[in-house]
């Protein structure tokens, strides 16, 4: 049991969605009320279940929240990452990460949160040469505004702002983990993000098929070890500060992760193959060829990840099965 987060009530968005089941599972878990955040009952009920300690808010981050009970601590994961929305709901990508941010901010000040945790994402860094990787919290990014990613990239860059002024102007305890390539059980099929789309691959029994050169290199987190480094920054996160949230000991090239995973389910995937990269506002490429982070700053406060890739993916498509 952790003791900063035992006893307390965590005020949690995105309660229901891929990070945030695994986020209300670990609090429950270590003692604290969770105020799971979402828009719909339903499937907040269904992902969630129910638990002692968990209550269900209904709300859109997008307007101010209709929940008057404590928060100790505020998480905020509330966010559409798919880049399948990117070029056909950008308003609805960027809101929760400008809006919502701010109403939660208002939120945690008016009841002197102890800490409040924005969940942004390494698109923030946008293309990093590889001359400066890996990449350091310090690193200021380079993001087109105009690019179709850049309503989910911008937005997060945003959110990172508006935590940064609340703090400063503010005094909310705001703290920032800026997380890498997570996937795990739980996870979307149809995310449409490569580690999503090789487990449904792997899950249907076909062939994984690689968009493109394969060539891409990325850092893979588990959601497990991810969640883990959420909880470390919110206990002794430094308010003002951002931490890179990723497993580097898993870096790993899109072909290479294909095999990986062929090679792990043999009998259910027949092989590899490769196919142009689609085309579209509903495939928005990345622009970045490799994105390797370094995790010193999180490793400091006492974190380490535990899941490395060959158990990471099994667990994660066997949990399918």
């Amino acid at each position: 049991m952790k003791p900063g987060l035992s006893g307390s009530t965590v005020l949690v968005t995105g309660a229901y969605g891929f990070l945030g089941q695994g986020l209300v599972a670990a609090l429950l878990d270590a003692g604290a009320s969770v105020a799971a955040v979402g828009r719909d009952a339903g499937k907040a009920r269904e992902r969630l279940g129910e638990r002692r300690g968990l209550r269900f808010i209904a709300g859109d981050v997008n307007e101010p929240l209709a929940y008057d009970g404590p928060a100790d601590f505020v998480v905020h994961a509330a966010s559409a990452a798919a880049p399948k929305r990117f070029g056909v709901d950008p308003v609805g990508v960027l809101s929760p990460n400008v809006f919502g941010t701010r109403n939660l901010l208002e939120l945690a000040r008016a009841r002197k949160t102890r800490k409040f945790l924005f969940v942004s994402s390494a698109e923030v860094y946008g293309v990093v040469p590889e001359s400066r990787q890996p990449i350091l919290e310090s690193e200021p990014g380079g993001v087109d505004p105009t690019a179709l990613r850049s309503c989910y990239a911008e937005s997060k860059r945003m959110g990172e702002a508006l935590c940064a002024a609340w703090h400063r102007q503010h005094g909310v305890p705001a703290v920032i983990g800026r997380l890498f390539h997570t996937y795990g059980p739980g996870m979307d099929p149809d995310d449409g993000r490569v580690f999503a789309d090789f487990t449904a691959d792997a899950v249907a029994g076909r062939a994984i098929t690689v968009k493109g050169d394969g060539l891409d290199r990325r850092a893979f987190c588990h959601r497990d070890d991810a969640v883990a480094g959420l909880l470390t920054l919110l206990e002794r996160g430094v308010p003002g500060e951002a931490y890179n949230v990723a497993n580097d000991e898993a870096e790993c090239g899109v072909l290479e992760l294909a095999e990986r995973i062929q090679r792990l389910f043999p009998k259910r995937v027949p092989g590899v193959i490769k196919a142009p990269r689609p085309a579209g506002p509903a495939f928005a490429a990345s622009p970045v060829r490799r994105s390797l982070p370094s995790t010193a700053k999180l490793r400091a406060l006492g974190w380490a990840p535990r899941i490395g890739l060959d158990e990471g993916f099994r667990r994660t498509v066997e949990s399918y099965l």
